[in-house]
């Protein structure tokens, strides 16, 4: 019997996930958690096999899914983590990876594909969605391009539609360095204006 922790914010996708794998032989749902610190004190106290992470939690909630993926596996007994979300950005997937999931599913796969994932990962393996190893594949695969983290922090407000003096009042930096900021963001991304910024950051996967 694989013990399972199913943890997301919304509870309809909880009372979804939970009558889904009522209905395999193989699993029991131990517990629910509807935030990231329910979740590290529900695989702490159940001893789950495994425990099926969300990503993004609710807007008051500080932490992620790849947070509490990194406290469960600094457990003292880590069950495995196979996050399951709407979110498949490269930084979204390797921020998981790097906490240590052991898989990363869309909230899009179909229900065979997600027990298999389930069971894979209660076994010790990796389980990746079909797109998500390509889009891993293709970004080793693929020159990097590197933005520091104050470029994207740039990049989202632009993004977000601020203007360049809305940038520099969010990030408490002069319009100036903004603009420096913009034209280095250009030239790693080998293009000309911010809307074209925008869209080849989001084709790579830096934004979202």
């Amino acid at each position: 019997m694989i013990r399972l922790v199913v943890a997301d914010d919304h509870p309809i996708v909880r009372a979804g996930l939970v009558a889904l794998f009522s209905l395999e032989d193989d699993f029991e749902v131990v517990a629910e958690a509807g935030t990231p610190d329910a979740a590290v004190e529900a695989a702490e106290r159940e001893n789950p096999d495994v425990v099926l992470m969300d990503l993004q939690f609710g807007a008051n909630e500080n932490a992620t899914g790849a947070d509490a993926t990194r406290r469960i596996r600094s457990l003292d007994a880590p069950p495995y983590v196979l996050i399951l979300t709407n979110y498949d950005s490269d930084s979204d997937i390797l921020g998981a990876v790097e906490a240590g999931a052991s898989g990363y599913l869309l909230k899009d796969a179909p229900p065979h594909e997600l027990t298999a994932a389930v069971r894979a990962a209660a076994a010790g393996e990796s389980a990746l969605a079909p797109v998500i190893a390509t889009r891993l594949l293709n970004r080793l695969r693929a020159p990097r391009v590197s933005l520091s983290s104050r470029e994207i922090d740039v990049l989202q407000l632009v993004a977000a539609g601020r203007s360049n003096s809305e940038v520099a009042a969010s990030l408490f930096i002069s319009e100036t360095t903004v603009k420096s900021h913009l034209a280095h963001i250009f030239t790693k991304l080998g293009v000309a204006s911010r809307t074209a910024a925008v869209s080849a950051a989001r084709e790579r996967g830096i934004l979202r």
